[in-house]
Parts: structure tokens; C-alpha cells; sequence
């Protein structure tokens, strides 16, 4: 195998592994398409699928990829952080392991990165090529979540929800959120805001990044003419009620952290009941679907 030397990487890729399935290693070729130098730095979270392992072995003689272990799984935040803290580029590529990049991908992104921009995110698509309307999105406000919820949300101008309605932009657009499956960061940014906040394990950690970045003074940017193959990857379809419990947990901090209907007692209370009762009614039917898988 060849043994590219990237001393001065313009971008570092950096992939969280929980037992995601071997699809990573497609994410991790993919990855290297890219025409600008980069590093992959692969994060894993104390898988049991032996993928880390194969994809240490595959690039052991590649300066591009390195494949970093914890003990246990210490959560996606967590994870990010230490991988990102061996990061050599001028920017951070937060990317999910169930994506692929096109060769262009990371060019189009970088070119919308300003004095002020804090973060960039790309529109994500399923299979079919159909985006994924968590692309771009409001802060999960409470008022804004129940009118999703109601599907009151249908009549935006009145009941806006927490994904935008409407065409998606043929180029950069101002936006609160965007999908934390791939997020571009100058690497001070990332510093500035101190990464992930830990307190979360798996789900929301990345709006609330979108969030504090935007408090600091930074800009979002969905990259519209920018799409990404997002394949909704293995730890969610073989954990779902692990997961489903730390996306409400998720949730709740969000809630708790950025939402002023939070300071209010009573209305806490009452979505703390409703988040966690929503997590309950849907046990039976998640596993019903693995079973039947």
C-alpha cells in the first residue's frame, strides 16, 4: 500500500464508532477522496464488531488514518472531543460514520467559511436521495416542539416548527441548526467553544454546539448545494431503546440548558413528564422492529 504523507492536514476528518457496522469503512474511503490533504481520525467507543480493528489494519501503512480506542463507550461527545484534540488540520470535519463524501465535498464546504462563521453543515439525503428535513432547523424550542409534535406545523407562518418548511437553497443560508451527521468548524472555532458539551452522551449535543456557537457571535450555514449520503447507521437499528433513552436524556438537557420556558417550574415539570413518556410508549414498538429484524 502507498504511504501518503500528509504533514499539514487542511482538514481533519473525525469519525465516532459504536459499533456502527462496515460501513465505515465506505465513510472512511470516501473520506479520502477528498483533493485537499486530510486526516482521518477514527474514534471508537469500544465497539464488539471488529470494524476499528479491520480499519487499523487496512490503513496501518497510510500517515492519513489513525484509529484511536477507549476502553468504553464514553458517548459521542466525550468521543469527539479527544479526537478532535489530536486533530492537526486548520479545520475539524465532525462526520457520522453511515456518510459518504463525494471528492468535491469538503472544497464546497470550506468555500462558505468566513471571519464569522462557526459552523458548516451540508444537506443530508437517505438512499433515495431525499433530504432529510433535520438538514436545517430551528432551535427545539418548547412551543416550537409541540407545534412539530401536533403537526400544527403545517401552517408555518403561524406554527413554526423545528424543521423549515419549504425548497432548500442552491447555495449558503443563514440557519440556528444544522445536522450534526456532518458539521465543518475552523478548529480555533471548535477550541473557542470549548467542543461538545460532555453532559451529553448520544443525541442533541449537536444542537446545542449550533446553539453556543451562534451565542458566541458565529454564523451557521447550511451549504445547500452541498449533499451528503446520510445511511441512518447501525448503533441506532440494534440499540434502539439505549439509544432512544439518551436522545430524550438528549432532550430534557437541551430544554433545561437554552429554553426560557425552562425557568417556569411547572411547565419543567410537565415536559420532563412528557419526554420521558414519550420514550416509554415507544419501548413496545421499537422492540417489536427488532425482532422482526
Amino acid at each position: 500500500m502507498n504511504n501518503p504523507i500528509t504533514p499539514s492536514p487542511k482538514v481533519s476528518i473525525v469519525i465516532v464508532l459504536a459499533d456502527s457496522g462496515p460501513f465505515t469503512r465506505e465513510c472512511v474511503e470516501h473520506a479520502l477522496l477528498s483533493p485537499l490533504p486530510v486526516e482521518v481520525i477514527v474514534v471508537d467507543n469500544a465497539s464488539s464488531d471488529g470494524v476499528p480493528q479491520a480499519i487499523d489494519r487496512a490503513y496501518a501503512d497510510d500517515s492519513r488514518v489513525r484509529v484511536m480506542y477507549n476502553g468504553a463507550n464514553l458517548g459521542f461527545g466525550p468521543a469527539m472531543n479527544r479526537g478532535v484534540a489530536t486533530a492537526n488540520g486548520e479545520s475539524v470535519l465532525i462526520l457520522n460514520p453511515d456518510c459518504l463524501l463525494e471528492a468535491d465535498t469538503l472544497p464546497r464546504m470550506l468555500a462558505y467559511i468566513g471571519p464569522r462563521t462557526g459552523i458548516v453543515g451540508a444537506v443530508v439525503c437517505d438512499n433515495q436521495g431525499v433530504p432529510d428535513p433535520a438538514s436545517r432547523r430551528r432551535d427545539p424550542l418548547l412551543a416550537r416542539a409541540i407545534n412539530t409534535m401536533t403537526g400544527r406545523d403545517r401552517d408555518d407562518a403561524r406554527y413554526p416548527g423545528v424543521n423549515i418548511p419549504g425548497p432548500l437553497p442552491d447555495g449558503p443560508e443563514r440557519v440556528e441548526a444544522v445536522s450534526g451527521a456532518i458539521m465543518l468548524l475552523p478548529r480555533k472555532v471548535f477550541a473557542e467553544l470549548h467542543g461538545f458539551d460532555e453532559t451529553y452522551f448520544l443525541h442533541c449535543e449537536d444542537l446545542d454546539l449550533c446553539r453556543r456557537a451562534r451565542d458566541a457571535g458565529y454564523e451557521v450555514i447550511l451549504a445547500g448545494d452541498v449533499r451528503v449520503l446520510h445511511g441512518k447507521g447501525g448503533s441506532s437499528r440494534h440499540r434502539p431503546v439505549f439509544v432512544s433513552r439518551f436522545k430524550h436524556r438528549g432532550m430534557w438537557r437541551w430544554f433545561r440548558l437554552h429554553d426560557p420556558a425552562a425557568r417556569k417550574p411547572l411547565v419543567a415539570a410537565v415536559v420532563w413528564l412528557g419526554i420521558w413518556a414519550h420514550f416509554v410508549v415507544r419501548i413496545p414498538g421499537q422492540l417489536w422492529r427488532l425482532a422482526r429484524r
